[in-house]
């Protein structure tokens, strides 16, 4: 087991331990967001305007009108006909499990699928390749009892750094009503300009059955910086969503933080700059190594040489490697690329590897 650092400031492309110095590459701040002094300064001017937390439902009779402004901006950055905010990734997954099962829905789960996507504390995943699995996927249907089904999927295999093919989308049966719900955490703010991978999905199902309905969850945590999460997909969806006793109990995401971000686009712009440049200097000097598995323009290097880490940690170099998502998991070892690291910070990093 790797060994757990205590700090008291927030990691940035280095941290702070004892007395040392240590170059970070790791956590999920990919566009370094939260660690940007002109967002600080934005969070700040939101904050004397609006406190640090809304105590209170969003269907109560006063509504404060940025998270209705925020949920706009998000659907079109996005893509989606709509929106709809909560307080974290994990309660935006779970309150689209909540709408489904009010329904009566069955789940279908695929590998590796995302625990805010869980309709109970464990669930059996398979233990497949996802080609695999969608190759199985129709017989798996089939064999169901007859009403409605919810398919629920991550974007990518952040872990892993791993693409996954959603051609299967068009191919699923129009003899029952389904739901795919697809948890794009680690895709928002980083996959297709930031806009995640609805874009993708939109294009890979243009000849789905009349059936088959998409909504996205997300955390806005990681690529966006923010302290909530996000549901998104037709109008519809949305609306229902939002009527359900579970959204109307939840305590919403700080208004704060959605005030800053309808002022933000130039850092976000900005990020995605420095992320692509920082990502394309990584390929050229990481992959030649042979240690390392990367999708393709995403930040995450996975690694299946554990010993990498205590090698790198030698030499200050802080990576990830730890046990996900539960501790009796094997332990996951990958470099992490950031907005926020330098061009001398990547080539120190490629220089200890190979040394």
């Amino acid at each position: 087991m790797s060994a757990i650092f205590y700090i008291d400031q927030l990691p940035n492309r280095t941290i702070d331990h004892d007395g040392q110095a240590y170059l970070f590459f790791s956590g999920t701040a990919y566009l370094g967001i939260p660690q940007h002094p002109d967002f600080h300064q934005l969070m700040a001017e939101s904050m004397r305007r609006y406190g640090t937390v809304f105590g209170s439902s969003r269907n109560g009779n006063v509504r404060i009108s940025v998270y209705e402004e925020a949920e706009s901006m998000l659907a079109t950055r996005i893509g989606a006909e709509s929106a709809l905010t909560l307080s974290s990734g994990m309660m935006a997954g779970q309150v689209v499990i909540n709408w489904l099962q009010s329904q009566h829905y069955t789940f279908v789960y695929a590998p590796k699928a995302h625990p805010a996507l869980w309709h109970a504390p464990t669930v059996t995943l398979p233990q497949l390749a996802f080609a695999d699995w969608t190759a199985q996927l129709p017989g798996q249907l089939s064999a169901l009892s007859p009403g409605p089904v919810a398919i629920l999927v991550n974007s990518l295999d952040a872990v892993c750094s791993d693409y996954y093919d959603f051609d299967w989308i068009n191919q699923l049966p129009d003899n029952r009503p389904i739901t795919l719900i697809v948890d794009d955490s680690h895709g928002l703010g980083v996959l297709n300009n930031g806009r995640g991978i609805w874009p993708t999905i939109l294009q890979k199902s243009v000849d789905k059955p009349a059936s088959v309905r998409i909504v996205g969850t997300g955390s806005l945590a990681k690529g966006m910086g923010l302290p909530g999460g996000v549901v998104f997909g037709d109008a519809n969806a949305i609306q229902s969503i939002r009527q359900t006793a579970f959204f109307g109990a939840c305590s919403p995401m700080p208004p704060a933080c959605l005030d800053a971000f309808l002022r933000a686009d130039a850092l976000y712009a900005e990020g995605q700059e420095r992320l692509q440049r920082n990502i394309k200097l990584a390929e050229h000097l990481l992959l030649p190594t042979g240690l390392f598995h990367q999708a393709s323009g995403y930040p995450v290097f996975f690694t299946e040489h554990d010993a990498l880490y205590a090698n790198l940690l030698q030499k200050n170099i802080l990576i990830y490697s730890f046990a996900y998502p539960t501790a009796a998991d094997r332990a996951n070892t990958r470099i992490v690329i950031s907005a926020f690291h330098e061009v001398a910070d990547i080539e120190w990093l490629a220089e200890s590897i190979f040394g």
